[in-house]
């Protein structure tokens, strides 16, 4: 491969732009309660689908196909994604490659780094940048004939195929012991339920042998407050903008070296919850030991034995329910491990609380073991990434890299 058989153009000479349907008083009539997901930046950063619309009345050109690359132009300027139906928002735009050009090597070429900061430089506007389609596509685009940009793109979609199968993986083992946890510890359906009657108690019925307690029983805050310039600038940090929302699995964080104020340590194995705007539903097991924001709760069993309990119980779509409605404040609502340490929860006898704990633990395990193959797989292809789409690593090379991802 080389470099003589690469052209440089203007992103304006082989691709076009389609922009997204602008929401306003005219075309409010095309939201709707149920239908086809609007694909606003915050849903598709998240995965989420909160917004919907009509799509027997949305025109047709608005309404992207999985192969499609949606690109981000409003506030978080330079974004890229693809994968996702649903209707394209304003602040966003298709981007259409004429014939020649490969469009899984259009997506991976403006992800890289530096194409972002571009065009974040490019953007107009200092409390809302907006990138326009001129200023895109005067970007530099520089390309390789189309079996070498299928080639390419092939070894870094392999990467991402290995980190969904992972992630898939990582839910199905969440969505399984939140399931058994919601068997035995709410309906109360555990092993040999059949065989033992129902006594009242001041949570209302629960199994015979059971004890009423409350998750502060179980488990505690813990605030160990340290000052950034006291520890390693390497030592790992974890912001609510690392945690996904509704997964226990943390494989992203940074160092704490970028923040300056106070922070709380945590050890691996220790949970956090994310208390500012609780509905987000952030709770996740550490990995690392490491320290973070403030805007997180650290709790902490107060023995082995009720790690599993605490865990799936303050990540329960219930548990997280309570901290919403009982969080205070009005734009940045704050939920209080005063109020929530009261939950009630019943414990079973000590049998059945290793049972639990030894069938969720390796899941836990499994789940993080995961989630740092993720980590692994992202940093590779990361790393990859601008090397491949500059040309720098040659055929031979590109062959054996391929080879060893798909294994």
């Amino acid at each position: 491969m080389t470099s003589l058989a690469w052209k440089t153009v203007t992103f304006g000479e082989v691709v076009r732009l389609e922009q997204g349907l602008c929401f306003n008083k005219k075309t409010n009539h095309l939201m709707a309660e149920h239908g086809i997901p609007l694909l606003r930046i915050a849903d598709l950063i998240n995965g989420t689908e909160t917004k919907f619309a009509d799509e027997g009345r949305v025109p047709k050109k608005f309404i992207s196909d999985p192969k499609d690359i949606i690109y981000s132009r409003t506030g978080q300027v330079g974004l890229v994604f693809r994968g996702r139906i649903g209707v394209v928002h304003n602040n966003c735009f298709r981007i259409i490659p004429k014939d020649g050009v490969e469009r899984d090597f259009v997506y991976w070429y403006l992800r890289q780094p530096r194409i972002i900061e571009t065009a974040r430089s490019l953007a107009s506007g200092a409390a809302q940048p907006d990138l326009g389609h001129d200023a895109f596509k005067s970007i530099i685009f520089r390309y390789p004939p189309p079996q070498t940009q299928r080639q390419l793109s092939r070894i870094l979609s392999s990467y991402d195929d290995l980190i969904e199968n992972n992630t898939r993986r990582i839910k199905i083992l969440e969505q399984m012991a939140q399931m058994l946890y919601r068997e035995w510890f709410v309906n109360f359906r555990f092993p040999g339920h059949e065989g033992v009657k129902m006594v009242e108690s001041e949570m209302g019925l629960i199994p015979e042998g059971w004890a009423p307690s409350a998750v502060g029983k179980l488990c505690g805050e813990v605030r160990r407050s340290v000052n950034p310039s006291d520890i390693p600038t390497d030592t790992p940090y974890i912001g609510l903008e690392h945690m996904p929302r509704k997964s226990i699995a943390l494989s992203e964080w940074g160092e704490s070296g970028q923040v300056q104020s106070t922070k709380l340590r945590f050890l691996r194995g220790e949970i956090l919850f994310g208390k500012i705007r609780p509905y987000f539903h952030k709770v996740g097991v550490t990995p690392v030991d490491g320290v973070c924001s403030s805007d997180a709760i650290v709790i902490v069993p107060k023995h082995t034995d009720f790690f599993s309990v605490v865990l799936l119980c303050v990540s329960s779509e219930d548990f997280v329910l309570q901290a919403t409605q009982t969080s205070q404040g009005t734009k940045m609502p704050r939920a209080n491990w005063n109020v929530l340490c009261k939950y009630p929860i019943a414990l079973p006898p000590k049998d059945l609380l290793d049972r639990f704990g030894g069938t969720v633990v390796p899941m836990v395990e499994l789940i993080n073991n995961l989630s740092f193959r993720n980590r692994c797989l992202r940093s590779t292809r990361d790393l990859l990434l601008p090397k491949l789409v500059s040309g720098e690593i040659e055929t031979p090379q590109v062959e054996s890299v391929l080879e060893g991802v798909t294994v």
